[in-house]
C-alpha cells in the first residue's frame, strides 16, 4: 500500500544523461505520515528510500529488490506539501547487483544522501 502511494506522489520522472531526476509531492493524508510524528508530520527515511527504488523501477520498467542500504544521511525533515527532487546517479553494476547514489533536495537544499545496493528482478540487465 505505501509503495503504491509513493508511486502516486511521483509528479515527474526524466532522464538527464546518466542521471534520473524525479519530483515527489506528499500530501497531508499520505499514509507514511501516520504516527511519524504525532502533531509534527515528517516523511520517514524508509519512504525516501522507496522514492529512489520507485524511480528506478519506472525508468527501467523492471521491479527491483533492495539488497543493502550502504549510506543513509538525513539532514532536514520533509513535511506534507513540500515538493522534493530526487536525483539518482552513478548507477554501477557489481556482479548481478547494482549500486546507485541518490540525493534528495528541497528548494535546492540537500535533504538526504543515499547509496543503495539493489538487484533487478530475475537478474535482468538494466536498459
Amino acid at each position: 500500500m505505501i509503495k503504491r502511494e509513493i508511486e502516486q506522489s511521483l509528479t515527474g520522472l526524466t532522464r538527464n544523461g546518466e542521471s534520473l531526476v524525479a519530483h515527489f509531492l506528499f500530501t497531508e493524508d499520505f499514509i507514511g505520515f501516520q504516527g511519524h510524528f504525532p502533531g509534527k508530520k515528517v516523511l520517514p527515511g524508509v519512504c525516501q528510500i522507496q522514492c529512489v527504488l520507485t524511480m528506478i523501477e519506472k525508468a527501467h520498467k523492471l521491479p527491483v529488490f533492495l539488497k543493502e542500504i550502504m549510506v543513509a544521511k538525513y539532514m532536514s525533515p520533509i513535511r506534507p506539501g513540500e515538493k522534493i527532487t530526487c536525483t539518482c546517479s552513478d548507477l554501477q553494476k557489481r556482479n548481478a547487483d547494482q549500486v546507485v547514489k541518490a540525493v534528495i533536495t528541497k528548494e535546492n537544499a540537500k535533504i538526504s544522501e543515499l547509496k543503495l545496493r539493489f538487484r533487478f528482478a530475475e537478474n535482468t540487465e538494466a536498459n
